[in-house]
């Protein structure tokens, strides 16, 4: 990505909604997983370190970073140890781990099979991976344009990326789905008036805080309720026989 765009996460990833509620709904995915109680954790690409503070939570965590200024930022919280390191071939040393969380990163990646296959080496027997990409090719935008997307999936293409890596999809689903059709007026507003303002810039107060409790909401749906439509994809997937999510949790 430009440095600008890793900039402007450093600053807004702890308010910006977007960030705020993907964590929600990550977190309910993940508590709903059989993690060993001393797991080893590890994130792939963890840009500035946002989702550090709620992945350390669930055990000994070990992130790598390309970017340098993204990776200092990470490394500057404290919270894991931040290496340099790049999919699909140049990971740093570590693992075996019981959870590999690669967020919002495949999409940034050329080859995205030898990425996922490249991580799946490093999970336990009965590890798994948790993936989330952005969804819907149509939905292209300056946004991908500006972060570097090789591409957006549909649920069929992302399932068939991690089968051909050797993995077994556990759980697949859409989320950010509530605000889908606020999302797609914006974005054809967006792309129709060539306005040079991306998605990601953080809105006024009252509008963040609104935009965030309307997908935190989703936590009590995914995994649960199958979404029609989302604005993004998450998967879970492993080597071994599915770790089903609890749905009593």
């Amino acid at each position: 990505m430009d440095p600008a765009v890793y900039q402007r996460m450093a600053e807004h990833e702890e308010q910006h909604w977007w960030f705020r509620g993907r964590r929600a709904v990550l977190k309910a995915l993940l508590d709903r997983l059989d993690l060993p109680p001393e797991a080893k954790v590890l994130e792939a690409g963890c840009g500035s370190g946002g989702n550090l503070p709620l992945l350390a939570t669930y055990g000994e965590l070990d992130a790598f970073e390309y970017d340098r200024g993204a990776r200092q930022a990470a490394s500057a919280r404290r919270i894991a140890s931040v290496v340099p390191g790049a999919l699909p071939d140049n990971l740093p040393s570590g693992g075996p781990y019981d959870l590999i969380a690669l967020l919002d990163v495949l999409e940034h990646l050329e080859d995205d099979v030898a990425s996922i296959k490249a991580l799946a080496r490093r999970l336990t027997r009965t590890g798994s991976i948790l993936i989330t990409v952005p969804a819907g090719p149509w939905l292209w935008s300056q946004h991908d344009d500006t972060h570097h997307h090789f591409r957006r999936y549909t649920q069929t293409g992302l399932n068939e990326v991690i089968t051909a890596a050797g993995l077994e999809v556990q759980q697949i689903g859409k989320m950010n789905s509530l605000l889908f059709p606020l999302a797609v007026a914006q974005r054809l507003w967006l792309r129709f008036a060539k306005s040079g303002r991306d998605a990601d810039e953080l809105p006024p107060p009252w509008l963040n805080k609104t935009l965030e409790a309307t997908f935190k909401g989703e936590r009590h749906l995914v995994g649960r309720v199958p979404m029609p439509f989302g604005l993004s994809l998450w998967a879970i997937a492993g080597r071994a026989a599915p770790q089903r999510l609890d749905v009593r949790a």
